[in-house]
């Protein structure tokens, strides 16, 4: 077949493009990893969407018209799910995790840096940490709501806390660094042995190796799922419950159900 190697070129641009291959530097082109259910629903969203053009077309209408009305349909869509803007990768994750089970609705992390792309913010609401709420409120000028976290604060997070005796072993797991250096000055101020408390960073392998001589396993939101069964475990949570049930109070009243 003479075809033109632009086109091919082309060709596989587009399908990069829609995510169905990817470009791999020096060693050529290679189909995405990705979910055939994914694949399966994007290619009959595409599809529905084409004969809709084509539909208004034969009717007169131009791609100006289209495009105008689709504009304007979608200017007063209700949201339909949360974007969570968060730097630290790992933060980032416990937060999702959090905010997911708080609300049963699509949450979806980025970091700061992808807030140049305003498609991110297509039909979400955006959440950020107090701490970060300014510099993000000036990027996003105007656009829409932006909803505060607050954090746990100490008391919060011992509440209820029942404490182990002086002998027993504690295990803090984590992946993000700062929540275990933050349950380290908790547990010293309770009193706790520093000798009685074991500390797994959940991104070293085998983390987990003998954790069930611990009496009992501190843990964050994300990790909580993945410690060991027979372990009793604890979770705190960065956000404060406050904030938690707000937007789980905003996501009931305003977001769009699937």
């Amino acid at each position: 077949y003479q075809i033109h190697a632009n086109t091919v070129s082309a060709a596989y641009r587009e399908l990069a493009r829609r995510g169905w291959v990817e470009f791999r530097k020096g060693s050529g082109v290679y189909v995405s990893a990705r979910d055939r259910n994914d694949n399966d629903g994007l290619l009959q969203l595409d599809q529905q969407v084409a004969r809709f053009f084509k539909t208004t077309r034969a009717q007169g209408y131009s791609l100006a018209d289209l495009q105008t009305a689709i504009q304007r349909a979608l200017s007063v869509q209700p949201p339909d799910h949360f974007v969570l803007i968060e730097p630290d990768p790992e933060l980032r994750s416990i937060l999702v995790a959090e905010i997911s089970c708080a609300t049963r609705v699509k949450v979806r992390g980025i970091s700061t840096d992808e807030l140049s792309d305003v498609s991110v913010l297509t039909g979400a609401v955006p959440l950020v940490l107090f701490g970060h709420a300014e510099s993000v409120r000036n990027t996003l000028a105007s656009q829409g709501d932006l909803l505060v976290l607050h954090s746990a604060s100490v008391m919060e997070r011992m509440s209820g806390q029942t404490r182990p005796p002086a002998d027993a072993l504690v295990a803090i797991v984590s992946r993000w660094p700062e929540f275990l250096k933050a349950a380290r000055t908790m547990l010293l101020a309770a009193g706790l042995d520093g000798d009685a408390l074991s500390f797994r960073d959940a991104r070293v392998r085998g983390w987990e190796k003998g954790i069930r001589s611990a009496a009992f396993v501190i843990t964050d939101s994300l990790m909580a799922s993945q410690i060991p069964a027979g372990c009793e475990k604890k979770v705190f949570r960065v956000i404060a419950e406050s904030s938690l049930k707000e937007i789980a109070d905003y996501a009931e009243r305003y977001l769009a159900e699937d």
